[in-house]
């Protein structure tokens, strides 16, 4: 009996184990059997205490009672009941799925500037109003018997607000202040036509390169001839340009000569680099250095300071990027060592130029003969004009060169332009003058139409 019942006791004993240690087991599925040990204080760091503070005890309450009741049981609803019912959670901000909360809600950001002061000043900046570029001209003059040529420059502004057209034979200014017209000189058949016009700094006397190779020198306040310049071209002389008291010529036997206007012996220099027909000449702003284009397609950067008639090689850069005549020149305002070349109608190409390392830095195809080259002085745009094929008028977005505007109402070539140094009309307010002249050139007196019927100069059209 002992001896059974101890066994029976054992057995018990042992049966009680094993099913307390299958209880233990089954609270642990798939895990590996070892003894758990207990870790330190140091080693529970996944151990978070809820912050009261930072609690919704009433949500926190619906969410354990309330809140699943409609998920556990889902009645049947309307669609427009659920639509409420979602509204109404984001409303209240019960779309949380977090009940306890273990550490503090950030502070409210506190704006520096107050709402009512920033909107003010932004109330307060002028917003800038959009450009706007009339497609028609404002004024046209006419101008009979002017020459269709490519390589001549028969149009000048001075600084006197005087524009001067050479027509034929005949040189005549066009005062802008009052519309007046006058005639400055016409010359002998044998001497003639005028090839090319040029307004001193002054606004007062004005340069006129004669077909015969002459150039003449004119007082526009007296109409008195000063002085004609001789024997430096062997024939006509169709591009000029002043850089204070030099008078720079350039003709058709491809010289290019300094005329100190104030000596007896007026050929100071002679450029030569060119084997045809000088057609563009423009000096830069600091009167150091001196673009000559010519139809032998050639670019020229002289540097006044280096350019010795006694240099094998006279010129700064010689270029030979166009493909075409090169006539219309501009120097920049805003960089001094920019400059825009444009090429005819073979080329028909506007390129960018920095003149001190002679590279090219941009190039664009205008589709048309470009005659003629103006940048704004006011905006950074340029202005072309052109001829073969569309004649047009474009105004680009420098540097993007972007189109801002074409101007197509010519029936001929634009071959010349001129742009306006002071107001059209002094005597208005500032800010009228300004809008008068827009964008800094006066499109309106860039087109000028060539009425055979008329042979004198007409005074102003509207």
């Amino acid at each position: 009996m002992d001896a059974g019942g101890s066994v029976n006791l054992s057995s018990s004993l042992s049966s009680s184990a094993s099913s307390s240690a299958s209880k233990t087991r089954s609270r642990f599925p798939l895990q590996e059997q070892h003894l758990l040990q207990r870790r330190t204080s140091r080693d529970n760091l996944d151990r978070f205490i809820p912050n009261r503070s930072a609690m919704d005890f009433d949500y926190a309450h619906y969410m354990l009672t309330e809140g699943r009741k409609g998920k556990e049981n889902p009645a049947v609803s309307s669609p427009s009941r659920e639509a409420y019912r979602k509204q109404l959670a984001e409303t209240f901000n019960m779309n949380r799925t977090r009940i306890l909360a273990f550490k503090n809600k950030p502070p409210t950001p506190v704006d520096p500037i107050p709402a009512d002061f920033s909107t003010a000043a932004n109330n307060s900046k002028p917003t800038k109003s959009r450009r706007y570029i009339p497609q028609t001209s404002e004024r046209t003059l006419d101008a009979p018997d002017i020459l269709d040529d490519y390589y001549l420059n028969l149009l000048d502004w001075g600084s006197s607000n005087v524009l001067s057209i050479a027509l034929g034979s005949t040189v005549y200014l066009w005062d802008a202040t009052d519309g007046a017209t006058s005639e400055l000189v016409t010359v002998d058949e044998e001497n003639g036509p005028v090839t090319s016009v040029k307004w001193a700094p002054d606004g007062r006397h004005v340069a006129v390169g004669l077909n015969n190779s002459d150039v003449q020198l004119w007082d526009s306040t007296s109409n008195r001839l000063l002085r004609t310049l001789k024997g430096g071209h062997r024939s006509r002389v169709g591009a000029l340009d002043w850089n204070s008291h030099i008078l720079t010529t350039g003709g058709m036997d491809g010289q290019i000569i300094n005329n100190d206007v104030r000596v007896r012996a007026h050929i100071v220099e002679t450029y030569r680099g060119h084997h045809q027909e000088v057609c563009g000449l423009k000096w830069s702003a600091s009167g150091q250095q001196l673009a000559s284009g010519g139809n032998d397609n050639l670019l020229h950067i002289w540097d006044r300071s280096t350019a010795s008639s006694n240099a094998p090689t006279q010129w700064l850069h010689r270029i030979e990027d166009h493909t075409a005549a090169v006539k219309a020149l501009a120097w920049c305002p805003f960089q001094g060592n920019l400059l825009a070349s444009g090429g005819g109608g073979g080329d028909r190409s506007i390129k960018f130029w920095n003149t001190h390392t002679g590279a090219c830095l941009n190039s664009v195809d205008t589709g048309s003969q470009v005659c003629a080259l103006l940048w704004n002085k006011n905006e950074r745009e340029l202005l072309s004009s052109h001829g073969f094929t569309q004649n047009q008028l474009t105004l680009w977005k420098y540097p993007s060169m972007v189109k801002m505007a074409e101007l197509t109402g010519h029936t001929s070539r634009v071959l010349f332009m001129a742009q306006v140094r002071v107001p059209m009309d002094a005597r208005l307010h500032p800010q009228q003058a300004m809008k008068l002249s827009d964008s800094g050139m006066c499109l309106a007196l860039l087109k000028w139409q060539n009425l055979h019927q008329r042979r004198t100069p007409s005074h102003l059209l509207t």
